[in-house]
């Protein structure tokens, strides 16, 4: 049986996706805002809200799944929905390792196909996984936000740069915390993304434990960094998919 309980750790990692989303848009960062289809295409925000709740009240364990696979794609070249390409060599990123396991691409197409039958070429797909990510969180009674749209897709796909850039739930801590260094994230960010990124985040959650006693202390944030670290992994999003 599926089960989400949020609680106001959530606005936390809110706080972390938005700034997620700010590292990874500045390739096409120009021109995105929120309401940009307001005149081009009206009821795509509508549409894609509508078909996100049917799908998921269909399949409850489907929501944290779309989520998972915003962040994949934000994550190698950035919020541009190359995650969705596909080669006739598989060399796309969406069958590197690390997203063999992911979710909801039927969702995404069928999204795509109702929002192609209102507004025929308008809405990219970058933008229709987006705005699936958030009506996801929603749609299970968390945070929502607004969605700056504008987003050009990506044309290149390579499953090289997935291996490279996505984490995978077999690194140690010090490989975790440096390629969200990378990024721009630290080791609190590493672990609120790491909640709903899959509920396989157990196996990060026991390397963070692990490595309690080489995160340092910080007094003034109300404890140690490993103190902030368990209480995150314990309380920030607890999904059963």
């Amino acid at each position: 049986m599926a089960a989400l309980q949020m609680n106001i750790s959530c606005l936390i990692f809110l706080q972390v996706l938005l700034l997620l989303l700010s590292l990874f848009a500045q390739t096409n960062a120009q021109g995105l805002k929120v309401g940009f289809y307001d005149n081009t295409c009206p009821k795509a925000e509508g549409i894609v809200k509508k078909s996100v709740l049917d799908a998921i009240k269909k399949d409850r364990t489907i929501g944290a799944p779309l989520l998972r696979m915003f962040f994949h794609d934000c994550f190698v070249r950035g919020c541009e929905g190359s995650v969705l390409l596909e080669l006739k060599n598989k060399k796309d990123e969406k069958n590197a390792p690390p997203n063999l396991s992911l979710r909801g691409f039927e969702i995404i197409d069928n999204v795509k196909e109702a929002v192609e039958k209102e507004c025929p070429g308008v809405v990219s797909c970058s933008d229709v996984l987006a705005l699936v990510a958030r009506d996801a969180v929603v749609a299970l009674n968390g945070p929502s936000w607004g969605v700056e749209t504008g987003r050009r897709d990506g044309r290149v796909t390579n499953i090289n740069e997935a291996r490279a850039n996505l984490p995978s739930p077999f690194d140690n801590i010090t490989s975790l915390i440096t390629q969200f260094r990378s990024k721009g994230l630290d080791k609190k960010d590493l672990v609120v993304l790491s909640g709903p990124y899959s509920y396989v985040a157990r196996v990060w959650v026991t390397k963070l434990y692990a490595a309690e006693a080489t995160c340092g202390g910080n007094e003034e944030r109300g404890g140690t960094e490993a103190g902030l670290i368990r209480t995150l992994a314990g309380v920030t999003v607890k999904i059963d998919v």
